[in-house]
């Protein structure tokens, strides 16, 4: 898990350096990671954490495609293009939260007498749980950005746009779009939360925390309405403890 965490933050970080310039400086160095990867896959190492990764990789059978996956998503923000469609969304979402959750229950393992072909269809729809609220939790943020995750054919729906959505009298619409998607997310929520029970108990335990964090940044979010677009959703500290809480008893107490 060490290894598959280095690797992914290795590859978010290069998609975030503002430092570089511009996005095709990025997208160079983005391609360089990828070709370095694959010469790693194959046993060549450039970077310290390319032998524990390899490791990781051929030890749990992580099929590679999750990785370059991953590193596709990083790609796509480069050119802040338009999501014009859930369907995209739910490709962006793949690319940047699934295909890391399926590179996870990997290592985390299956209790037996499940299966990945049961498991992974699980794993896909938790990420877009994780994902939509991520986008939820920082449409304000990445909106100053010029990043507008929420797919246009739903902005068009509601009647609102990125430029707009914070104007006093846009904020019923955006109220009703924000209600669409935090309904959407729900629905994510409650269809993969069958994963639990497939999963070992170590893995079981870190989901646990995952979905019980990012579903209660969710029900935040519900409660902040339109605040949502002024700051940034936390959890308090009592919330913290509860969740930690709950992952002691998902780790040592049979489902």
């Amino acid at each position: 898990m060490h290894a598959l965490y280095a690797f992914f933050r290795l590859s978010d970080d290069i998609g975030d350096d503002e430092t570089s310039g511009k996005n095709n400086e990025r997208r160079g160095h983005l391609d360089a990671w990828q070709r370095q990867l694959n010469a790693a896959l194959n046993g060549n190492y450039s970077h310290p954490v390319h032998p524990a990764l390899h490791w990781a990789v051929e030890r749990f059978e992580i099929p590679p495609r999750f990785l370059f996956e991953v590193l596709d998503g990083v790609r796509s923000d480069f050119d802040g293009a338009t999501i014009r469609t859930f369907a995209e969304l739910q490709e962006y979402c793949y690319r940047v939260a699934s295909a890391v959750g399926l590179a996870c229950i990997r290592v985390w393992g299956l209790k037996p007498g499940y299966s990945w072909a049961e498991a992974e269809p699980l794993a896909i729809e938790s990420g877009y749980a994780f994902q939509l609220t991520n986008i939820l939790r920082d449409l304000g943020e990445d909106a100053a950005r010029g990043r507008v995750y929420l797919p246009a054919e739903d902005l068009e729906k509601f009647g609102v746009s990125a430029g707009t959505w914070a104007e006093d009298s846009n904020r019923e619409r955006f109220q009703q779009l924000l209600n669409f998607q935090i309904e959407r997310a729900r629905g994510f929520y409650a269809s993969s939360s069958r994963l639990n029970e497939m999963l070992q108990p170590q893995g079981r335990a870190i989901h646990t925390l995952m979905s019980r964090a990012y579903s209660g940044l969710l029900e935040r979010i519900a409660a902040s309405g339109c605040g949502v677009l002024k700051h940034r959703t936390r959890l308090n500290r009592w919330a913290k403890v509860k969740l930690l809480a709950g992952v002691v008893r998902a780790r040592f107490v049979p489902i």
